[in-house]
């Protein structure tokens, strides 16, 4: 699994592009800001450290990389990233884990999950009694794929708690001495 985030506390909602407003990129009339400098050719070495620099002062900046990874958008500097440096965070972006995703979907905020952080989500609605029909309200899914999910959790929880080996506890000592088999008398 990958490593486990717990920033930032303010997700970007299911279809909300509200954050676009603060981005440093969107050209105003006291800020006039050219768009073509975050599409710079990979040898365009001024444009990519322009583009960088303003996306380092952006308030919006995580918001805009989660876009731009959740969405696909492999075009452009986003999030203050090129396009080779999104790579590898596209390839692993199935198994990203973030736990303050997890918290604000249980807590009835429509987040853009990954795969991972869905089936946390269902670990954990079932861990604290979440019933199915609010689990697949949190997940967008219907009753009957809530129930089935809860079903294989459950037999998943049998099948660890089954498959823990047995630990074997010493024999007791009394007064020092180790016990052996002829203490204890043979079986009737």
């Amino acid at each position: 699994m990958t490593s486990t985030m717990n920033s930032p506390a303010h997700h970007r909602q299911l279809g909300d592009q509200t954050w676009q407003a603060d981005a440093i990129c969107q050209s105003t009339e006291y800020s006039p800001v050219d768009p073509e400098v975050f599409f710079p050719e990979p040898d365009e070495t001024a444009k990519i450290a322009t583009a960088k620099a303003l996306c380092g002062q952006c308030p919006v900046r995580r918001t805009c990389l989660d876009a731009a990874l959740e969405g696909g958008d492999t075009d452009g500097i986003r999030g203050g990233l090129t396009e080779e440096e999104r790579g590898p965070l596209h390839d692993k972006l199935a198994s990203r884990l973030d736990y303050s995703r997890v918290n604000a979907t249980i807590a009835g905020r429509d987040v853009h999950l990954t795969h991972t952080e869905r089936r946390a989500v269902e670990y954990a609605a079932y861990r604290h009694g979440v019933s199915e029909q609010r689990l697949a309200w949190l997940l967008k899914v219907t009753e009957e794929h809530a129930k089935k999910r809860y079903r294989e959790i459950r037999r998943a929880e049998r099948n660890r708690t089954l498959n823990q080996p047995k630990t074997n506890t010493p024999p007791t000592e009394t007064s020092g001495e180790r016990l052996i088999r002829d203490d204890f008398g043979t079986a009737a």
